[in-house]
């Protein structure tokens, strides 16, 4: 696919605009940190907002999930230790807290992409942002090159973190706010990166064809995806990303700037 037929540059965070440190030095880490005062705090007797969005909601989600996937592996959510897992939202914050953070901290040490996991993580990312206490640290390359795709095209971002940390990321960023920029976030709610049909889904968004949209990914199974639904595609290889030993036919690329 030549750059003049791209009407929609979708690309992928961690390793790709941003370095895979971001993640694994300072926003996992910060959530770990904080996960259990936010909790107690967002968890209150007083404080049971139980509307889409909201923490209690996606706790609600947490124990669906636990319950859907049966993984033998997973902590249960129920305190007598069962695995039917009737879910904790029943119980006082008290005694339901300390079980969320089992399974919360379990889904993290594991790096699974769980949609719940990574709402409730966007919340507490949030304060952290706001308070300046994170930074989103992007790739030099990455302003200048979303500064310029607009007059052709559109940018837009599809990464396993919530919508809500990718705008975060983009607004509190280490080139400033770089959300006028930026065109759509999608996130896992819109179906995992390693099916063609979340990428058909994306460019029936913007009302184009699959093969309007080029992918930017470090990750060759989700590039993979991504040409099965007819998108182009972009393996990003950036200083500090796990080496590629098969690329599977992906246009190799160092950076944003060439395009």
């Amino acid at each position: 696919m030549m750059a003049s037929e791209t009407r929609v540059y979708l690309l992928d965070v961690e390793g790709t605009v941003a370095p895979l440190t971001l993640v694994t030095e300072q926003l996992f880490p910060y959530a770990r940190r904080y996960f259990e005062s936010f909790l107690r705090e967002s968890l209150s007797e007083s404080n049971l907002d139980m509307r889409e969005g909201s923490v209690l909601w996606d706790v609600m989600m947490l124990t669906l999930e636990r319950i859907q996937e049966q993984d033998p592996d997973a902590p249960s959510l129920d305190p007598t230790g069962s695995k039917n897992d009737p879910g904790v939202v029943s119980m006082s914050p008290a005694l339901a807290i300390p079980i969320i953070l089992r399974y919360v901290f379990w889904l993290m040490d594991c790096d699974r992409k769980s949609t719940a996991l990574k709402s409730l993580q966007g919340k507490i990312w949030k304060t952290g942002f706001e308070r300046g206490a994170l930074k989103g640290t992007l790739f030099p390359d990455v302003p200048e090159a979303f500064a310029r795709w607009p007059k052709a095209a559109k940018v837009a971002i599809y990464s396993s973190g919530s919508v809500e940390a990718q705008q975060l990321l983009f607004r509190y960023s280490t080139h400033g706010d770089l959300t006028p920029l930026i065109s759509g976030y999608f996130d896992t709610r819109i179906g995992a990166k390693s099916e063609g049909a979340s990428y058909a889904a994306i460019a029936a968004h913007f009302g184009v064809a699959p093969s309007e949209v080029l992918f930017f990914s470090d990750a060759v199974r989700e590039l993979d995806a991504a040409r099965d639904a007819g998108c182009g595609t972009r393996l990003v290889i950036r200083e500090g990303n796990a080496p590629v030993e098969d690329a599977h036919g992906h246009t190799a690329i160092s950076g944003l700037a060439s395009l």
